[in-house]
């Protein structure tokens, strides 16, 4: 099992600066990953200063030397594929090889601002087929040959994008979205991982269970193999009181077939002195 944080790239301490600098201290705390939310406007609130997480994430790469660094997750349906391609290839160099791509539909919910507002497809429907063609369109252009692409969203005629990425076969992608619905959950079987949280039911949050963990990895071998790796990105909520349960939560779930445990550390409950701290104490770690 590996340990990660989810940061936010809006409020009070989401500039890239401050973030380098958290970034660096959970390298020191034992941190396996850092990954950035990706909003325009963070979770639609106008109010609150927002800031552009691959500037950020920059500033993360050259604050470390170790951490993987990543978004959970990028709605590539608001950015072009080539222009992502570009951005995500400086960054796995600039990093050394250390980045992950998390992608998903976004959330128009509560991320209405950066999808309505500026005119934005907005149809789950559309945006999932425009999310399929995108990483169709970046997967291509990261093999650094003459690559064209024809579909109903992108077309792209005879490009070649140099560099290469430094990761081989390619920068790893995680699908996020909720769990188990079809789209989602297919989507992120065709990549390297998943990232998704579980679909709510009554409640507003619910965390996944071994069974659910144990469901996606049997699909996962089905359609890939026993032997092709799949990562399965579980957490993305505050840390709870009981670190005991906690970390009773996480064995279960890494026994059953889960590869990374994350943890978001909330603006609502943290200012950056709460942050720091709560990146200080390091990740329940299970060994």
């Amino acid at each position: 099992m590996r340990y990660g944080l989810n940061l936010p790239n809006g409020g009070a301490w989401g500039d890239a600066r401050t973030l380098g600098e958290l970034a660096r201290l959970a390298e020191e705390s034992g941190w396996d990953g850092v990954f950035l939310e990706d909003y325009i406007v963070w979770q639609g609130h106008q109010d609150v200063p927002t800031f552009d997480p691959w500037i950020a994430l920059a500033a993360m790469a050259t604050q470390t030397m170790r951490v993987r660094l990543g978004t959970t997750i990028s709605p590539l349906t608001r950015r072009r594929p080539w222009r992502v391609a570009r951005e995500t290839v400086t960054l796995d160099h600039l990093s050394n090889g250390r980045l992950i791509l998390g992608v998903g539909l976004g959330d128009t919910d509560h991320d209405v601002a950066s999808f309505g507002a500026f005119g934005e497809v907005t149809d789950a429907k559309a945006r999932g087929k425009m999310l399929d063609e995108a990483l169709d369109v970046l997967v291509g252009l990261w093999r650094g040959e003459p690559f064209s692409y024809r579909g109903e969203y992108y077309r792209v005629n005879k490009v070649t994008l140099l560099p290469r990425p430094v990761q081989t076969p390619r920068i790893p992608i995680w699908v996020g979205g909720g769990f188990p619905l079809q789209g989602p959950t297919q989507r992120a079987l065709r990549w390297d991982g998943s990232c998704m949280y579980k679909q709510p039911g009554a409640t507003a949050w619910e965390d996944w269970t071994p069974d659910d963990v144990r469901a996606l990895k049997a699909m996962a071998i089905r359609q890939r193999g026993a032997s092709t790796p799949f990562d399965i990105a579980l957490g993305g909520r505050q840390r709870g009181d009981d670190w005991e349960k906690e970390r009773a939560l996480i064995r279960s779930l890494a026994d059953a077939g889960a590869t990374w445990w994350v943890e978001y550390i909330e603006q609502d409950r943290c200012d950056l002195d709460a942050a720091r701290v709560c990146i200080a104490r390091g990740p329940l770690r299970i060994e």
